[in-house]
C-alpha cells in the first residue's frame, strides 16, 4: 500500500485500497520494485475510487464527498460527485495550483509527474462511470467493447506507463486482456450487477439465447443462461489469447506481473466453468492454486515464444 500520510490516516482511503486484495489478478505484489508498488497502488486506488463512485459504495460518513467539496445534501448523487472527482483530478495536472482535495489524489500527483502520465486513461474512467448512470443495458457486443474501452482499457495503459514499456502493439495487446478481464469480471457478477439494475450481457446475446431478465434474476441459471455464459466466457478467452504475447514482449519482474494479470482472467474463466457456467448462486472465485498453475502456464508459453 502507499506510505503517504495522508492516505495512512484517513479511513475511507484505506478502506478504498484495501479492496486490492479481492480483485481477480494481483495489484502490486511484492516482488516488484517498490517505486512501481507505490505507483500502481496509486493508480489503483484512483481506480477503485471512482468505481465506487460510480456503484455507491464509498466508505460510510460522506469522508470522500467532503474531501472533493461536495455539498452533503448532494453526497449520495453519483454524476455530482463524479462531476467533482473529475475537477480534483485536473487540479494534479495543474502543479502550479492549489493541489487536489482527495488523498487519494494527492497520492497519484507524484505518480503522475514521475511517470509523465497523461490525463486521457484517468478520465476514460471517470466517463464510463458516467455511462454506468446512463446506460443500464448493452445492445451488442460491440456496444460492450465500446465501453470496456472506457472502463478497462486505460487501465492496462497506465501500468504500460508507469513500467516504461509502452507501444503501439503492446497497448493493443493490453487493451485486449484488460477487455477479457473486464468481461470475466461482468460474468462472476451477474447477479450482483442486476441488483443494480444493470446488464453487461449484450441484448443481442440474451435473444440468441432465449435469455431474459427474470433468468437472471433466478436463483441458479438455467441451461440457456449457462449456454449464455458460456458463450461470452470463449469470447473472453479468445481476448485473453489475443494479449497474451504481451507477456513474452517484456522481461523481468514485469513479466512476471502481466503473466498474473493474464492468469488471473484464466484461472476465473476455469473457476466459472467448474461452476457448469452458473454464475447466479454467485460469483466464482479461482482459488490460489489454480491462479499459480495459470501463472506458470503463462510463463512458460512466453518463454517459449520469447
Amino acid at each position: 500500500m502507499t506510505g503517504t500520510p495522508q492516505v495512512r490516516s484517513d479511513a475511507s482511503s484505506r478502506a478504498t485500497l484495501d479492496k486490492a486484495s479481492d480483485e481477480n489478478f494481483p495489484v502490486a505484489p511484492f516482488f516488484l520494485p517498490r517505486a512501481w508498488r507505490d505507483d500502481l497502488m496509486a493508480v489503483y486506488g484512483y481506480a477503485r475510487l471512482v468505481d465506487d463512485i460510480g456503484d455507491g459504495d464509498l466508505a460510510p460518513g460522506g469522508a470522500d464527498a467532503r474531501h472533493l467539496g461536495v455539498d452533503p445534501a448532494r453526497a449520495e448523487d453519483r454524476l455530482a460527485v463524479l462531476d467533482a472527482f473529475e475537477a480534483d483530478l485536473r487540479r494534479v495536472f495543474e502543479p502550479a495550483g492549489p493541489g487536489p482535495g482527495h488523498p487519494l489524489l494527492r497520492a497519484l500527483a507524484p505518480t503522475v509527474r514521475r511517470r509523465s502520465l497523461t490525463p486521457e486513461p484517468f478520465l476514460g474512467l471517470i466517463a464510463a462511470n458516467r455511462q454506468d448512470q446512463r446506460v443500464r443495458r448493452y445492445e451488442t457486443y460491440d456496444d460492450l467493447l465500446a465501453y470496456c474501452e472506457l472502463s478497462a482499457n486505460p487501465v492496462g495503459r497506465l501500468v504500460l506507463g508507469i513500467t516504461g514499456t509502452a507501444s503501439p502493439e503492446r497497448v493493443r495487446r493490453s487493451d485486449a486482456v484488460c477487455t477479457a478481464l473486464q468481461i470475466v469480471e461482468h460474468l462472476q457478477d451477474v447477479a450482483e450487477d442486476l441488483g443494480r439494475d444493470r446488464v453487461y450481457l449484450p441484448a443481442e446475446d440474451m435473444k440468441r439465447f432465449h435469455v431474459t431478465e427474470a433468468d437472471l434474476a433466478a436463483p441458479t441459471g438455467n441451461a440457456s443462461v449457462r449456454a449464455l455464459i458460456a458463450h461470452e466466457a470463449e469470447r473472453a478467452r479468445e481476448l485473453l489469447n489475443e494479449g497474451t504475447p504481451l507477456v513474452g514482449s517484456v522481461h523481468g519482474r514485469l513479466r512476471l506481473l502481466l503473466a498474473g494479470f493474464v492468469a488471473g482472467g484464466r484461472a476465473a474463466l476455469a473457476s466459472i466453468a467448474a461452476a457448469g457456467h452458473d454464475v447466479l448462486p454467485g460469483p466464482p472465485k479461482p482459488t490460489k492454486p489454480r491462479l499459480l498453475r495459470e501463472v506458470g502456464a503463462v510463463l512458460r508459453r512466453a518463454h517459449r515464444e520469447g
